[in-house]
């Protein structure tokens, strides 16, 4: 085996948001040293087994799942299946025998970093939000470096183990180029039209889709032009209340975007949930956006992720339970407004991070070489 080959784990996932950062670290990892073997630790049923192998790593599952706030009892398969994926990941990190192991968040980053830092094996972990989750505060204390993506955030972690590197994006968003009216076309729509951005994530929002599907007379009188993604759960919901409402040519509905960087080329401003790696996006691509944090997060970090910019006048932020009222209306008037529009991307462009998975990857790298020649591989 070469000298500096390198055997990394990478675990977690269970959203895009996740699995996304994962695999740009991991070819991150690989461009740096061609001949490391990369495993990725994932939770079964979940998104992760399916895009990470298609991204060309291999993934082992574990049985893990999230606590029940609501229901104590159902806790019980909870802990049984906590228990069996600790099991799994001694056996994992025993056979696989890993020179360093990274989380990025999501259910099965818990058991598997926490065995590898057990096992004596440097660990990392990258925390996308402004505010840290139970699983990443647990895991900081044995974590060798934890990378952040927010300032301040030695409220949650001991200081000299941060490094501000921002979140990875997807590449793809950053490498093609395509010019705003062409972009506009490929939607169907007219170049010459202010154009907003809605997008929910993978899965949508109910929240936001129920605003547009209450809206859609607002949204044919404004003379603006919507791209709006529902989300699979959505689309026939979508698609119906679109055609009760008859001829609509300002709005191009679709359940997912497969050419995002088309999509966010044609927007003008863009409202979405406030997910870290849809930030980090805007931030990078420098959108005007409107952010709709989720209520249904765990320690409601999507709306602290979305004061930490309102808070330096770089995006416009309405509550959940005020969006049926003033999303809409407040979106059509904002894209109608030049110095809003300009003075929002100007100050979310000064918040984007270049090359985040370049700079993990390469953390990643240093305590993997680290271990490697202390315990002479």
């Amino acid at each position: 085996m070469e000298k500096n080959s390198l055997r990394i784990i990478v675990s977690g996932g269970g959203t895009g948001g996740h699995i996304f950062p994962a695999i740009s670290i991991a070819n991150a990892i690989r461009k740096k040293h061609p001949d490391s073997e990369i495993l990725f630790v994932g939770a079964s049923g979940r998104m992760e087994m399916q895009r990470v192998p298609a991204a060309g790593y291999k993934i082992i599952g574990l049985p893990v799942a999230g606590f029940n706030r609501k229901n104590l009892l159902k806790n019980v398969s909870v802990l049984i299946k906590l228990f069996r994926s600790q099991r799994m990941a001694k056996k994992i990190i025993k056979d696989f025998k890993p020179d360093a192991a990274v989380g990025v968040g999501g259910y099965a980053s818990g058991p598997t970093l926490k065995t590898a830092a057990a096992a004596g094996i440097p660990t990392l972990i990258q925390e996308q939000n402004s505010y840290a989750g139970v699983t990443n505060k647990l895991l900081a204390k044995s974590a060798k470096k934890i990378c952040v993506a927010y300032e301040g955030m030695e409220r949650f972690f001991e200081k000299d183990k941060i490094i501000l590197t921002g979140n990875p994006v997807r590449q793809n968003l950053l490498d093609e180029k395509i010019n705003k009216s062409e972009a506009t076309r490929m939607f169907g729509l007219d170049p010459q039209k202010k154009t907003i951005l809605i997008v929910g994530g993978s899965l949508g929002a109910r929240t936001i889709n129920n605003c547009v599907m209450h809206s859609l007379n607002k949204i044919r009188q404004s003379d603006v032009q919507f791209i709006w993604q529902t989300g699979k759960i959505y689309i026939e919901e979508a698609k119906a209340a679109v055609k009760e409402a008859g001829s609509m040519p300002m709005l191009h509905t679709t359940d997912f975007i497969s050419d995002m960087a088309a999509a966010y080329s044609a927007a003008d401003l863009v409202i979405s949930r406030a997910g870290a790696g849809s930030i980090s996006e805007f931030c990078l691509l420098g959108k005007p956006v409107i952010l709709v944090p989720s209520p249904n997060v765990a320690e409601d970090h999507q709306t602290k992720n979305a004061l930490a910019l309102v808070n330096k006048e770089a995006a416009l932020y309405i509550k959940d339970s005020e969006a049926e009222e003033k999303l809409i209306d407040t979106a059509i008037r904002a894209v109608n407004e030049p110095d809003t529009l300009k003075r929002l991307s100007t100050n979310i462009t000064r918040l984007a991070f270049k090359n985040s998975a370049d700079v993990i990857a390469e953390e990643v790298c240093k305590l993997a070489l680290k271990y490697k020649e202390e315990h002479g591989h």
